[in-house]
């Protein structure tokens, strides 16, 4: 079975974003794009909730292509541009057909996403990476379907914003953590509980 596996970036006192939906005060550095480009590598399937794929979608196509951007995003971005992406939203649309995902987008509703990820699950493949998509990867670990989380911890705290965690989630258990050598960030792995036994 293939696993889910959620990659988000959080501040040490929690939070998934700045006040004001501020990403930006994170500190999404070269490890941190390291740490999503051997995720991508690693899956054949991005998850993406309705307004992570709007962001993601109006950013990631083009640098790829774009000299200014370091030589990992640009390969992340190519990896993207190829992969399956799956978005969960009754709102959201799929891209015009002259855009980098019009072959490889397809979009779930809501009401199907439980039977939608699990039957995803249960096909031969990759991982299936989630990137952002707080609402969505929170409500399919309540529901059990996240197989692993991978929080790079950033080292640095912001007082308010958004909580990463929302709902009564379960227990995870730790199985990881890495430093890195030009980064006060860490990477931990975490797993729900249900799952390590």
């Amino acid at each position: 079975m293939r696993k889910l596996i959620v990659v988000n970036i959080m501040s040490l006192d929690g939070y998934f974003e700045g006040p004001g939906g501020n990403v930006m005060a994170l500190p999404m550095d070269e490890s941190f794009d390291r740490t999503n480009l051997e995720h991508i590598r690693n899956a054949d399937t991005v998850l993406l909730g309705g307004t992570s794929y709007g962001m993601f979608s109006a950013f990631w196509p083009n640098v790829e292509h774009d000299p200014t951007s370091s030589t990992t995003n640009r390969e992340f971005s190519k990896r993207y541009n190829a992969i399956d992406k799956v978005v969960v939203s009754d709102h959201a649309e799929l891209p015009p057909a002259d855009h980098a995902w019009a072959n490889n987008t397809r979009i779930v509703a809501r009401s199907d996403v439980y039977e939608a990820i699990a039957q995803l699950k249960r096909q031969p493949g990759g991982d299936i990476v989630v990137f952002a998509s707080r609402i969505l990867w929170n409500d399919l670990l309540i529901h059990g379907l996240v197989d692993e989380l991978h929080l790079v911890i950033g080292a640095t705290t912001l007082g308010a914003g958004t909580p990463i965690f929302i709902g009564d989630h379960p227990a995870l258990r730790r199985v990881e953590t890495r430093t890195f050598e030009d980064s006060d960030n860490i990477l931990t792995r975490y797993v729900p509980i249900d799952a390590a036994n």
